[in-house]
């Protein structure tokens, strides 16, 4: 017995289709933020855990020595700082209108 395909038949299989891409698009707005934000932690996790570990540990240490409230410089800049000459000389602009 050979069936044949009607125009309904083809209708509902198009609309069909057409629900179910649609329908992705609206669960995947809604779900992408918690996807991506859960996938990011992940990776921050991973990564904290391959190359933070030993920063980690002396961050905790300076953390317990500071007080509430104290102000910590980490570096002191250099005051040796000497201008060169060898750049040659400034010249003050003026704007012209």
């Amino acid at each position: 017995m050979i069936q044949e395909a009607s125009a309904m038949g083809l209708l509902r299989t198009v609309l069909i289709i057409l629900l179910v891409y649609f329908g992705f698009k609206i669960l995947a707005r809604l779900f992408a933020p918690f996807l991506l934000r859960f996938v990011a932690k992940k990776a921050e996790h991973k990564f904290g855990e391959q190359f933070g570990g030993f920063q980690n540990q002396a961050n905790q240490r300076q953390q317990q020595k500071q007080k509430e409230g104290e102000t910590v410089i980490d570096k002191i800049p250099n005051q040796n700082r000497k201008s060169n000459d060898k750049v040659g000389e400034y010249i003050d602009y003026e704007e012209v209108e």
